[in-house]
């Protein structure tokens, strides 16, 4: 039995003291340059750990190679001391920051770092922009904590090779220590700082893509114009396919070579490939496996027939908000995003059913048009696909009406409903091919944005299936699969010597699945013009898009995900 004294808690023990608290990471002095810049820039940066090049990025890069070789040390401070350092690296846990100083000119007991910046001065009386100003500030207050006197620093401009001094002023240092005490703040918080509205900053920011300022802005109402073109219409890199038994892949200086077994290899520059698709027995070098995931250029890997079987990528983002509210999303959230992702598919099935018919379909129209109806109001998600699943036969038996009916296969080979594993028909195979290549896209996309692919809120998670890519790919089935397949067969591109007959099911030859993907990547590169930002982009970039607006859905940047139509 346990006496009132024994419970009674010792002073002692009640006084001692928890786990003291894991100390914040230190912020590099370039952080909060862009904390100053743009707090979302930095947000996206720092926290997110999101990062794009453009010509800006490249040409800076290029201008530190020399300075960021370190050279030099430092002296200890004392009359007649002449020195120079490059690349020195200083830290203060007082300050919470750090910094890499491109250059340290060491003058008697005094410091003066100089800072690499490529453009020219600004033009304003002050000819250095306020976030140089204070990146060059926390630069100067670590050199005096190190013991240095440090009254000015530079700015260097490359492109007119001009010296601007910047005067390390009380009222400066005031200033980044409030900038130094915001980003921290911000740093800590779990959502993104808003878009800037209609700023001159954002068409020269190289996370333009990921942050989406005009097209977040238009959603959310803070914006009523048109969304600038900002983002490019479509992505610049391709995918690399490697088809064709024994082709290699290595490396070669700056270059990738691909090396098919019986033809002329090719010179592939790596900003050119957005990820690398192999199929069946190819061969990729360690060390072009290495560049490939130093770049984090995922590797998606397919069986010759087309069967996607993984993907292999570097380390996770650390996004790690996005993942974890992709884990913890409640039912009724998940069962919102699953209405919108089918909801959106059979509206695209009932348009491209609409434009391609060649024969009259009104009562199909009109049960695609109910289940609609239905799926709006479905109470959960085992209802939402039983009415998906309705919309599909409808869908698929009306699915020749779109096709020509004079194709060059035998009676026997003709479409009659949609089926796989194996698929008996070669439509069906085209469909089975189409619908891999979209999961590959996809689940490419999504994890380099920080999803986890393989948890979705539609198809249920089941091993080695990449749920939420096969969710994402929902509203793109009719608009880029299907499209394909119908285009393919009806202009004759692919014909009955494209396809062969393995026991029970068909299958494509190579040369078939060659000439499928060429129909597949034109596809992609085909421009529309977005319905709600009234500007053209490609479905390769509407590929890129919807992902992202799925994330700033489960981040809380915007209230609901709209899944893409069009008329």
């Amino acid at each position: 039995m346990i006496s009132r004294e024994d419970r009674t808690i010792p002073r002692e023990a009640a006084a001692e003291p928890g786990p003291e608290p894991e100390p914040a990471p230190l912020l590099p002095a370039r952080m909060v340059n862009e904390f100053v810049y743009c707090p979302r820039l930095f947000y996206l940066e720092w926290v997110r750990g999101l990062w794009a090049d453009n010509d800006d990025t490249a040409e800076g890069t290029d201008l530190h190679r020399r300075v960021d070789t370190p050279a030099g040390t430092a002296p200890e401070p004392g009359p007649g001391v002449r020195q120079v350092a490059r690349a020195f690296e200083l830290s203060s846990e007082t300050l919470g920051v750090t910094a890499k100083i491109d250059l340290v000119e060491f003058l008697d007991d005094a410091a003066r770092p100089v800072d690499y910046k490529r453009g020219r001065p600004a033009p304003t009386p002050a000819r250095v922009w306020e976030p140089e100003q204070v990146q060059l500030a926390i630069q100067a207050l670590l050199l005096r904590e190190a013991g240095y006197q440090c009254r000015e620093g530079v700015i260097y401009f490359a492109e007119t090779g001009e010296r601007v001094t910047v005067p390390i002023t009380p009222e400066l240092e005031q200033q980044t220590l409030a900038a130094i005490a915001r980003a921290r703040e911000t740093a800590g918080q779990p959502d993104a700082p808003p878009p800037l509205v209609d700023s001159p900053k954002c068409p020269a920011c190289a996370l333009v893509g990921y942050c989406m300022p005009d097209e977040l802005n238009l959603l959310l109402h803070r914006r009523t114009a048109r969304p600038r073109t900002l983002i490019t219409r479509e992505p610049a890199a391709r995918p690399l396919y490697l088809i064709g038994y024994g082709t290699q892949l290595r490396k070669d200086g700056n270059h990738f070579i691909v090396a098919p077994r019986d033809g002329e290899p090719t010179r592939i520059r790596p900003i050119d490939i957005s990820h690398v698709a192999a199929f069946g027995t190819v061969t990729i070098s360690t060390s072009a496996l290495h560049a490939l995931l130093a770049q984090e250029t995922p590797i998606a890997w397919l069986t010759r027939g087309g069967r996607f079987l993984g993907l292999t990528s570097g380390l996770m983002g650390k996004n790690i908000q996005l993942r974890r509210r992709q884990f913890t999303l409640t039912e009724p959230e998940a069962l919102e995003l699953a209405r919108t992702f089918v909801i959106a598919k059979i509206r695209n099935q009932r348009t491209l059913l609409r434009r391609n018919s060649r024969f009259e379909i009104g009562r199909t129209l009109e049960g695609l048009a109910d289940a609609v109806a239905r799926a709006r109001l479905a109470p959960d998600s085992d209802t939402l696909r039983g009415i998906e699943g309705y919309a599909a036969r409808l869908y698929f038996n009306a699915f020749p009406a779109m096709l020509r009916r004079d194709l060059p296969f035998t009676p026997g080979d003709l479409f009659r409903g949609r089926n796989r594993r194996p698929p008996r028909d070669p439509v069906n195979a085209l469909l089975s091919f189409a619908y891999t290549l979209l999961t590959k896209d996809l689940t490419v996309q999504a994890q380099l944005i920080g999803f986890d692919p393989y948890w979705g809120f539609y198809h249920r998670p089941k091993f080695g299936r990449p749920a939420l890519a096969l969710d994402l790919a929902e509203e793109f089935r009719p608009l880029i699969a299907d499209s394909v397949v119908i285009t393919a067969l009806n202009n004759g591109e692919i014909t009955s010597a494209h396809v062969r007959r393995i026991g029970a099911g068909y299958t494509l030859t190579d040369d078939g699945r060659r000439t499928f993907l060429r129909v597949y990547e034109r596809r992609l590169e085909q421009e529309i013009t977005h319905p709600r930002f009234r500007y053209r982009l490609s479905y390769r970039r509407l590929l890129d898009l919807q992902p992202r607006f799925l994330a700033a859905v489960l981040l809380g940047e915007l209230p609901a995900y709209q899944g893409f139509e069009t008329r």
